[in-house]
């Protein structure tokens, strides 16, 4: 799904009305019924509903879910914080099909009146003061009424978005922003939906009567939605085999790090590869192999530190032959030999190669041998490891986290994907995607190396998609973490619950697939 600036977002409305003939009222109409039927669904319990309107296209939504709320039943109160005058458009036609007389509020001491005061008390509020197309800091009556939102007890749904929020940035908001509780937005997210952290709860995104190609950004930016892949979850032929699902190598494990590329390999199998081996260590072999009896292992030559040696090379050669994917790093360790046996196994493969950990870590100083062209080369790496990989600090990468990731996948021929909050996906021409799942109890050691495993399997089984397949992958990771926070809790989250919530991930996928809204947490 694309995001869009709110510029864009105003020539998407406009394309729509005059390319392709649908309305602007019915835009509006279709808007508000999409916020009462949210209402509806989500708060259902909700009797009493005060909805806060600007003059605004933002408080015609509002007007439109006043009238959809009150004919299912709701006691619906509208607070306008302009005088009906001042409606213009859509918004004026809107506000004359109230079928509740609205509270005009003209100035902040009005609002503080009797009058306001007692009709506030309610189960659910609306803000529909701004959206998307003001340019922030608020200031005076609206400041105020916004003030009045944040002190509410009862939940507070954004229509569009929070009220005095900068709809372009990237960043947590500062200044007046309206509390939210849940956000529901139209057609396309804008950049601070996913990136702001606006709310805590859910934010939806109805659409409402645009069609796809009027929906046009210069972002080249995207949030990744299961609509995206579903065609990568469809049930499997009758007839289906392992063969059909390739056959993931995991080239990892060192002493001490056994556990990391024993996981990569199980999560592999986990996200549907037909088959995984891991090759690792003689020493470190039979804890790879009691890990899990469905993984298959090969023991490799080690060094006297008990990490993979340089002399595997042929033996790594003869392996990858057969194999899909490799996946190379986790717990291979930084031993210098080593190191340089990552740099010469990822520069003479052809295979589809995921790289991640001190896999990564050993092309510090050496990242201009690190080159995808002609190839399938993923890279995963965390913030730190990107810094060592772009030589910058790490802050700087937290600073332009999508700047970063752009510039080394165009340098490089590679798919980079950035991990944290919000983990960026960045092909080599610079189109990119944020990722909504996940939480932060997935900070924890291992959780990437799971993911490692799971972004081998997902091109494994589907090599022509490959980019589809690191999308679902990087998704499917972060909904299995958010399936087992329901469960365990963030605090006591570690990387092998997501092993268990996988099967409940790719699950609720698919079901997201049928829902009328695209949706995410945070």
């Amino acid at each position: 799904m694309k995001i869009v600036t709110a510029a864009e977002m105003r020539a998407v409305d406009s394309a729509t009305s005059e390319r392709f003939g649908v309305p602007s009222l019915t835009l509006m109409e279709n808007a508000g019924t999409a916020v009462a039927e949210h209402v509806l669904t989500h708060h259902a319990a909700a009797r009493r509903i005060v909805i806060f309107c600007g003059k605004g296209n933002n408080g015609g939504d509002g007007f439109v879910a006043a009238r959809r709320l009150h004919q299912k039943g709701k006691a619906v109160q509208v607070i306008l914080l302009a005088d009906p005058s001042e409606l213009k458009g859509d918004a004026a036609a809107m506000y004359a099909k109230l079928p509740v007389a609205a509270i005009i509020v003209h100035t902040s001491e009005e609002l503080k009146s009797d009058r306001v005061r007692l009709s506030l008390p309610a189960d659910l509020y609306l803000d529909a003061i701004l959206g998307t197309g003001f340019n922030p800091p608020v200031s005076g009556l609206y400041a105020d009424a916004i003030a009045v939102l944040n002190a509410a007890r009862a939940p507070v749904i954004a229509v569009d978005i929070p009220s005095g929020a900068d709809a372009d940035a990237m960043t947590p908001q500062k200044g007046i922003v309206a509390r939210a509780d849940s956000i529901v937005t139209f057609t396309a997210a804008r950049p601070a939906h996913v990136f702001s952290l606006l709310t805590n709860g859910p934010t939806y995104v109805a659409g409402i009567g645009s069609p796809e190609e009027a929906i046009v950004s210069s972002l080249r930016l995207n949030v990744i939605t299961v609509r995206d892949f579903a065609p990568l979850l469809d049930p499997r032929p009758a007839e289906s085999n392992k063969g059909n699902y390739g056959h993931v190598l995991v080239i990892g494990g060192s002493v001490g790090k056994a556990g990391a590329a024993a996981m990569a390999g199980m999560s592999a199998l986990r996200a549907g590869a037909g088959l995984a081996t891991v090759a690792t260590p003689k020493s470190v072999l039979p804890t790879v192999a009691g890990f899990h009896p469905e993984v298959m292992t090969e023991s490799l030559p080690e060094t006297d530190a008990g990490t993979i040696s340089a002399a595997a090379v042929e033996r790594l050669d003869a392996l990858a032959k057969g194999k899909s994917v490799l996946a190379i790093g986790p717990g291979i360790s930084r031993f210098p030999t080593t190191s340089g046996l990552v740099r010469t196994l990822v520069s003479k493969n052809e295979l589809p190669i995921v790289l991640d950990a001190d896999g990564l870590n050993a092309f510090e100083g050496h990242a201009g041998e690190l080159n995808g062209k002609g190839r399938l080369l993923v890279i995963t790496p965390h913030p730190g490891e990107m810094a060592r990989l772009a030589a910058c600090s790490i802050a700087d990468v937290q600073k332009d986290r999508l700047g970063v990731a752009r510039k080394f996948a165009r340098q490089h021929d590679v798919i980079v994907v950035l991990k944290g909050h919000r983990t960026l996906v960045v092909q080599p021409d610079g189109e990119a995607w944020a990722n909504t799942t996940g939480n932060p109890g997935m900070a924890t050691g291992g959780t990437g190396d799971i993911l490692t495993g799971m972004i081998a399997a997902m091109i494994a089984q589907h090599p022509k998609d490959a980019l589809l397949a690191v999308l679902a992958a990087v998704h499917l990771h972060g909904r299995a973490g958010d399936e087992m926070r329901e469960i365990l809790g963030e605090h006591s989250l570690v990387a092998t619950d997501l092993l268990r919530g996988l099967p409940d991930a790719f699950e609720s996928a698919r079901q997201t697939v049928r829902e009328k809204f695209v949706c995410w947490e945070g």
